[in-house]
């Protein structure tokens, strides 16, 4: 694919992916956890979808937005982990441009997605505890199916700009891109053009989707709070938390985790250049992780049904 500059040209077919060059000891250490975090996200959520799926006690709204977070995390986790590993192991560095472009789609598209479920899941949880007598007429499987539809359509149309606006961009000079995976910042200082309006758009869509998010999670959490707290039934009050403790916790953890990373980007000059980079890979597979074995630890339905397709496979 030749990329052209005003005063010359040179040809590139691919980049290159420069995961922890600078501490090339971190890939010998990082490559066994990272593998088995991959196969237990891989196979715990997996497991979550074909539960849900098969146990027909499992087909409620609320069991179908688990099953949407679990295949959420299964496109993630394969679309930056296995050519994470396959860099570690095999040093297979190149990544053709569509492949780039098209990974730098799915991590903002998916990772957008995964904040608007959790969004709507807050949304469920207080209906539920808020408004227990309405909770079957309102939380219904058309109301499931507007929601996905919602999800799929807002964050795709929103997010799609950013590898559209970097693919437009000339390469002309470095092919080289500081990172494990094709972030857009990582990919777009290798252009040769002005990538201002690139730049701007996520930070614009970031705020967007993911700060409104957790704006709207965090205010159905609090709704949530005030009506447990005034709950008078012995006992009422510590089932209530424990329904939305599990996915609080992981709420709690997913936006954790983005502050982590966001304040590490500024204050980089105090730290060393690969933590952002580690700590954007494993945003990618712990919650994927953490996901499925939270809830099916804390939901005795779940546990129940993985139980039942145990004793028919055995």
């Amino acid at each position: 694919m030749p990329l052209y500059n005003n005063s010359f040209s040179t040809e590139f077919s691919d980049f290159l992916l420069n995961c922890f060059v600078r501490s090339p000891n971190w890939q010998c250490w990082l490559s066994l956890p990272l593998s088995l975090l991959f196969l237990l996200a891989m196979g715990a959520n997996v497991t979550l979808v074909i539960t849900i799926w098969l146990e027909a006690s499992l087909h409620e709204p609320m069991y179908y937005l688990l099953s949407l977070l679990s295949l959420l995390d299964i496109v993630l986790c394969l679309t930056v982990i296995p050519k994470v590993l396959a860099i570690f192991w095999f040093d297979l560095r190149p990544i053709s441009f569509s492949a780039c472009f098209l990974q730098m789609f799915i991590m903002n598209n998916f990772m957008s997605m995964e904040s608007c479920t959790f969004l709507v899941m807050a949304y469920d949880r207080y209906v539920a505890i808020c408004k227990p007598l309405r909770y079957p007429s309102i939380i219904t499987d058309q109301f499931v199916a507007k929601a996905v539809v919602f999800i799929l359509t807002r964050n795709t149309l929103l997010t799609a700009p950013i590898p559209i606006l970097s693919a437009q961009l000339h390469y002309c000079e470095k092919n080289v891109i500081e990172n494990c995976l094709c972030a857009n910042l990582s990919v777009s200082k290798l252009s040769c053009d002005n990538v201002a309006l690139n730049r701007i758009y996520q930070l614009i869509v970031a705020w967007a989707l993911l700060g409104s998010d957790l704006t709207l999670i965090f205010i159905s959490y609090a709704f949530i709070l005030r009506a447990v707290l005034g709950l008078k039934t012995k006992g009422a009050a510590a089932k209530a938390l424990s329904t939305c403790g599990s996915h609080f916790i992981l709420i709690l953890f997913f936006s954790t985790i983005l502050l982590v990373f966001v304040l590490t980007h500024v204050v980089k000059k105090k730290v060393s250049p690969d933590i952002p980079i580690l700590l954007n890979v494993l945003h990618h597979v712990i919650p994927a992780a953490l996901n499925p074995i939270v809830y099916g630890v804390r939901t005795q339905e779940i546990k129940q049904g993985i139980w039942k397709l145990l004793k028919r496979s055995g």
